[in-house]
């Protein structure tokens, strides 16, 4: 179906892999492509209720954009290429269900800007992130200003775009870049359980959550606080409530149908 991402579906998870090793997995338009198509399957494919990111290889997430598209664009042809990215981008930050990065290797560049955009990082011990664009006489701009900046904090983001240098896991994790580290062998199937148990739970509200928790992350904490009390509202007349509220008092397991 793709030529540059394997996929597969199991237990409705989708696991998604950047497929081209030899390249370290950059980003090439075909990729970004094929990228845009797959999380438009994520959005609308009912048997799917999360997703996973990850890289090829034992070297390489995505070890940054391929820099031989970019030789010779115009200005307006690079600010194309960035919405490009950010619009793909936006996407899977706004999914209404998780898409997680499982990073087993270089996350550099429009790599690390990809596993930004996920809702939230497992690595391995071997994981290195950074943002070297500043060495090709460029800044990141697929989104890694404001993620980075967001994610680690401004004098830390700085920093690192500035000097273009690489974070290992351990540093990614004392940050808050990623959540966990985990060792390379078990990093899938750590990524897994945690969707599953992600997959337990009420659909609408998953969608909500990452809503109101993407508008704070813009700094929009007057509209943020209103838009949860809407969105918790909207909640209270779905079936799902009334199922887990039900499980609730009966202690039972809520069976969920997103409805």
């Amino acid at each position: 179906m793709y030529n540059t991402l394997h996929t597969y579906l199991t237990d409705n998870i989708l696991t998604v892999t950047i497929n081209r090793p030899d390249k370290l997995n950059a980003l090439n338009k075909t990729v970004m492509s094929e990228l845009d198509e797959v999380v438009t399957e994520i959005y609308l494919n009912k048997e799917i209720k999360g997703a996973i990111l990850t890289g090829a290889g034992p070297k390489a997430f995505v070890a940054g954009a391929d820099i031989s598209e970019f030789q010779g664009l115009s200005r307006e042809e690079g600010e194309a290429l960035a919405k490009k990215g950010q619009d793909i981008f936006f996407r899977i930050e706004n999914a209404p269900k998780p898409i997680l990065a499982a990073v087993n290797g270089f996350a550099l560049g429009g790599g690390c800007e990809l596993a930004m955009a996920c809702h939230f990082r497992l690595c391995a011990p071997t994981a290195k992130f950074g943002q070297p664009e500043v060495n090709l006489g460029i800044i990141p701009g697929y989104g890694g200003t404001q993620r980075l900046t967001r994610l680690v904090g401004k004098g830390k983001a700085i920093e690192l775009m500035l000097t273009g240098r690489m974070m290992d896991a351990q540093e990614a994790l004392q940050t808050g870049l990623v959540n966990y580290i985990i060792e390379t062998d078990e990093l899938l199937t750590k990524t897994r359980e945690i969707l599953a148990i992600i997959g337990e739970k009420a659909p609408l509200a998953i969608a909500k959550i990452i809503e109101c928790a993407n508008l704070a992350d813009e700094g929009g904490l007057g509209d943020g606080f209103l838009y949860e009390q809407e969105a918790f509202g909207e909640c209270f007349v779905t079936e799902d409530m009334k199922e887990g509220a039900s499980a609730f008092l009966e202690k039972r397991k809520p069976q969920f149908k997103g409805k």
